[in-house]
């Protein structure tokens, strides 16, 4: 076998591979063995008809489609080995010659790994993010866990948030009741959230028995498009009131229903574990601001193909996402009137993003001489180990030496985000930034 390579612009390359005669010989024997049994001559059994005489009947190139593509099966892999290139997408195959007694000719039009140039990465100016957990947060916490525990009483006063109500109703627009407005007994907690607008809160101070109109807008982006934007009125009547006495909190109830002896160590528990939270959160932020400021200060070519490869990818990635869910891609298509092109579209500039990121890092992680062993891989799967019960032995087992490669890159990328971190600038937040904050969680 023979490879030239021509370097085309935009980072693509294309492979010429040449396949000696003999190889084409054996493709086309091994074409002849695996059809013969499809094809009828009369005097001759189903599998027993000469390779010359099929040849002779229907033309030389009977076999050659089937010849061809084994032989790129083969050879194109070879091929992919000797061209020296960090070819990142799939293959565009064209066969150029292919005929009895000559050398077998298939052009691969590839895309190639571009170079990037890179931008300022030490001293990013990332913008500071604050993880103190207050007192509030804490007791938040705390009441959700005794809520968990709560006893829930029939009430005979008006109803308060917090409390849960069973209410019949059926909701009006303009006069008409409309589908999907109308149920008896329905159990909602007031607070919740659950319900549009302020319907919950109209609830609030009303007694068992009373009937009354709660008038609501459903919101402009609601899914039911026939609703969006629209004022209603909802028949109300209010059947009970349930309120949830909360356990008090003290080191008895500490003691029998957690791992602590006491409330102080129990808060301090749950404000340890709060801070790690937003310590993560805020981390993730973090790398992500500076990840995409490093790809806007840098440079690089990425040619169309490698997208699409990504693309492709993160399309596998959805599909089998989806069959988890017990969803197969063609019904997910049906119910949502979305197509795979359609799908594609969404997702490409998330996976333009993902080689963005990956080619940035990788270039740090290049220019600071970052590496990573086998005692980093040891390390990470003895993490994994430990989080699944099972022995660092048990682990290595069932990993593959291509899977141990894919484990040295991400290692190598994680060190690279740790430098560009260990070396950013935190900066205080704008005040814009902290009004749209502020203004996200009003919401």
């Amino acid at each position: 076998m023979k490879v030239s390579v021509e370097n085309l612009e935009h980072n693509m390359a294309v492979l010429t591979v040449e396949v000696p005669e003999d190889v084409v010989e054996e493709a086309l024997q091994k074409a002849y063995l695996s059809e013969r049994k499809r094809i009828s001559v009369p005097g001759f059994r189903k599998g027993k008809v000469p390779r010359q005489l099929i040849e002779k009947m229907y033309g030389p190139a009977v076999f050659y489609e089937t010849a061809g593509n084994y032989m790129i099966d083969n050879e194109y892999p070879k091929a992919y080995d000797e061209c020296g290139l960090d070819i990142v997408s799939s293959p565009d195959i064209e066969v150029t010659q292919i005929e009895k007694g000559k050398p077998f000719i298939f052009t691969a039009k590839v895309a190639v790994k571009p170079e990037v140039t890179l931008g300022k990465y030490k001293g990013i100016e990332v913008t500071k993010v604050d993880t103190s957990v207050s007192d509030e947060e804490v007791q938040k916490e705390i009441d959700d866990e005794l809520k968990k525990n709560a006893r829930i009483v029939e009430k005979d006063g008006p109803a308060a948030l917090s409390d849960s109500v069973i209410i019949d109703f059926e909701g009006f627009i303009d006069g008409v009741p409309f589908d999907g407005g109308k149920a008896e007994n329905h159990e909602l907690e007031l607070g919740s959230h659950s319900f549009i607008d302020t319907f919950e809160d109209q609830i609030v101070g009303k007694s068992v028995g009373d009937e009354f109109d709660v008038n609501v807008t459903f919101p402009a982006e609601y899914h039911e498009k026939s609703l969006a934007g629209k004022p209603a009125v909802f028949k109300v009547k209010l059947n009970e009131v349930k309120a949830h006495e909360l356990p008090e909190l003290d080191d008895e109830y500490v003691a029998d229903t957690t791992e602590f002896d006491t409330v102080a160590d129990y808060k301090k528990d749950i404000k340890d574990r709060l801070t790690k939270q937003k310590e993560d959160h805020a981390k993730g932020q973090k790398e992500d601001e500076a990840v995409e400021k490093l790809v806007a200060d840098s440079s690089m070519d990425i040619p169309d193909a490698m997208i699409d490869f990504e693309t492709d990818h993160e399309l596998r990635d959805y599909s089998y996402s989806l069959s988890r869910s017990g969803l197969k891609l063609s019904d997910y298509l049906k119910f949502t009137g979305e197509t795979v092109d359609s799908i594609r579209s969404r997702i490409r500039p998330n996976a333009k993003r993902r080689i963005e990121s990956s080619l940035v890092l990788e270039a740090v992680a290049k220019a600071e001489g970052f590496e990573a062993n086998d005692d980093d891989v040891d390390e990470k799967l003895k993490e994994t180990a430990e989080r699944n019960g099972l022995t660092l032995e048990e682990i290595k087992e069932n990993v593959s030496e291509s899977e141990r490669n894919t484990m040295k890159r991400q290692i190598v990328i994680e060190k690279a985000i740790d430098f560009i971190l260990e070396n950013a600038k935190e900066k205080a937040p704008s005040k814009k930034s902290k009004k749209e904050s502020k203004d996200k969680a009003e919401v």
